[in-house]
């Protein structure tokens, strides 16, 4: 799983752990847990969760969002839709299955592999100058390589026109820049990623921004012949787009909503997402809390006495956090932890009005969860990955709510700032 999306010249040092993906940050002002009893696996004593019901993905702005064994049958929590790619302005489409939906990142990557031949040669490569334009995108559990495309995405019945995509895993792995092997492990292969692809829809319009303006701080490369690449600034029209932002209407944010599901996790379930916010009747502002985000969706909150980032992720598979006090699973689970009793915990996010609200969550021993190897929805699969400085509430936290992400239109002469609420 991919997790958070990070500028090169922001990185720290990530450790990796098996299908644990996050990476970010937040802040509450007190944590608490309750234990269940001696079985590790007992949830009987957990406080209830959200309830709330996706609506029927039958309308023109929303697609079915499907959690279930997946491409790998090993993932857990991976929330994935259908997105079709189109030659810009022609027929000449293919519709890609099991992409990942990504709160936390921006803009859609496909892998090369999950493309048929007659798109793999016609979808047209971005320049850099006479070179071909490579990106190199970090990601908390490692990055993708691979060049910029320009690409018409269909998503149910809405449409970004000529965007800039990455096309993941079309370049040699010879022609990788040492900095981009320095984020960690690739993530270029179906196997690696969990998913054909990564639709990113979070709150930023673009996938670097100003930070790539200049090449110093840049995700991109220009390749000349495909090799020998170099760092390069690169303007936002070429900058990979989040496809939200850029659809010709319903494109003022998303509405990412998930069913409740057992505390003992489930085989599948199934959410909406749905595009724009206020635009339709079926996409009303109707959250509790709001709260005005950094340009890259961050919060703050207070946890363990420490003072984090936080964020809100369905790109990651469980919480992530730093807890020295509980118990990590080891082995094949890696940082996933693995208490002897369930535990529950509250924080309170802060954003940067100074708005606060309380949350709750849930971690329960990875082992007995992921012991029943035919389910993969879970509510409260947790570990310790990514920074120690931030909070990280992954997809577990999506479930049973309806949490919404207004895009940044600041930059594109609009006055919606970024922000998220459930």
């Amino acid at each position: 799983m991919t997790g958070r999306h990070f500028a090169l010249a922001a990185l720290f040092a990530l450790a990796a752990g098996l299908a644990a993906c996050g990476g970010g940050g937040g802040s509450s002002n007190s944590s608490s847990s309750s234990s269940t009893s001696s079985n590790s696996g007992d949830t009987s004593s957990l406080p209830a969760g959200p309830t709330q019901q996706p609506i029927a993905a039958t309308a023109a702005n929303t697609v079915a969002v499907t959690v279930n064994s997946g491409v790998t049958n090993s993932m857990p929590n991976i929330p994935t839709v259908s997105v079709t790619v189109c030659v810009a302005n022609t027929s000449t489409c293919q519709t890609i299955g099991n992409v990942q939906v990504d709160t936390g990142s921006y803009g859609l990557r496909v892998l090369n592999s999950a493309l048929n031949s007659t798109m793999q040669g016609a979808l047209p490569k971005v320049t850099s100058g006479t070179s071909t334009l490579a990106e190199c995108t970090a990601f908390a559990d490692g990055y993708t390589w691979g060049t910029v495309r320009t690409a018409d995405v269909k998503i149910s019945s809405e449409t970004a026109s000529a965007i800039p995509i990455q096309v993941i895993g079309d370049l040699a792995t010879s022609t990788v820049p040492q900095v981009c092997s320095n984020i960690g492990a690739a993530q270029n292969t179906t196997s690696a990623l969990g998913a054909n692809g990564i639709l990113g829809i979070g709150v930023a319009p673009w996938d670097c921004g100003a930070n790539c303006v200049t090449a110093a701080n840049s995700n991109y490369f220009a390749c000349p012949n495909g090799t020998n690449c170099s760092q390069t600034a690169v303007a936002l029209k070429q900058q990979v787009a989040n496809p939200v932002a850029h659809f010709a209407t319903d494109n003022n944010g998303v509405i990412l909503q998930m069913p409740p599901v057992s505390n003992s996790g489930q085989a599948t379930a199934t959410g909406t997402l749905v595009f724009g916010i206020g635009t339709q009747s079926n996409n009303t502002m109707a959250a509790s809390q709001r709260f005005t985000t950094t340009a890259w969706g961050d919060l703050s909150t207070t946890f363990n006495s420490r003072s984090l980032t936080a964020f809100l992720d369905s790109g990651s598979n469980g919480i992530f956090f730093a807890d020295s006090a509980i118990a990590q699973c080891g082995g094949n689970l890696g940082s996933f932890y693995c208490p002897s009793t369930a535990l529950t915990f509250t924080t309170t996010l802060v954003d940067q009005n100074n708005n606060s609200a309380s949350i709750t969550f849930n971690v329960v021993n990875a082992s007995a969860l992921l012991g029943n190897s035919s389910f993969f929805a879970f509510n409260d699969l947790a570990g310790q990955f990514g920074s120690n400085s931030s909070l990280d509430l992954g997809l577990p936290f999506f479930y049973g709510r309806y949490v919404y992400y207004g895009i940044d239109q600041t930059a594109t002469g609009g006055t919606q700032t970024p922000y998220v609420a459930f």
